[in-house]
C-alpha cells in the first residue's frame, strides 16, 4: 500500500484517497495530488543555491538579535538549519545565542 502525504491545511495522517483528489477527514481539505509537486515551496539563498533541511550556512551580513544588544557577526557559520513557513525561513541554534530565525536572503550555503 503506498504511503499518502498528510494534509497540507492541518498536517494530519488521516488522508485518503477519493477519485482523483486526496481529502483529509479532520479539516475537509480537499486537494489533488498533483498540486503537492507543484505548490512545494523551494527554498534559496542569497546566491539562488536551493537550501534544504539540515545544511550549514553562513551568514552574510551583521544582523542585529531583536530584544538584545548580541549581534550576529559576517561569517558566523550555523549548522544543521531547518526550514519553516513564515516571516523567517530557517530555524537554527547559533552557538553563543542560542535558538534563532534568519531570513534566506541574509545566508549562503557552505
Amino acid at each position: 500500500m503506498s504511503e499518502l502525504p498528510p494534509c497540507p491545511k492541518c498536517n494530519s495522517s488521516f488522508t485518503y484517497e477519493d477519485g482523483a483528489l486526496l481529502v483529509c477527514p479532520e479539516c475537509a481539505h480537499e486537494w489533488s495530488p498533483s498540486a503537492d509537486a507543484e505548490n512545494a515551496k523551494v527554498w534559496r539563498d542569497a546566491n539562488g543555491n536551493v537550501l534544504e533541511d539540515g545544511d550549514t550556512v553562513t551568514v552574510i551580513k551583521d544582523l542585529k538579535v531583536k530584544g538584545s544588544s548580541s549581534v550576529v557577526k559576517v561569517g558566523t557559520r550555523v549548522k544543521n538549519i531547518r526550514l519553516v513557513e513564515g516571516d523567517h525561513d530557517i530555524d537554527c541554534k547559533i552557538d553563543g545565542i542560542g535558538q534563532m530565525g534568519l531570513k534566506t536572503e541574509f545566508v549562503k550555503k557552505a
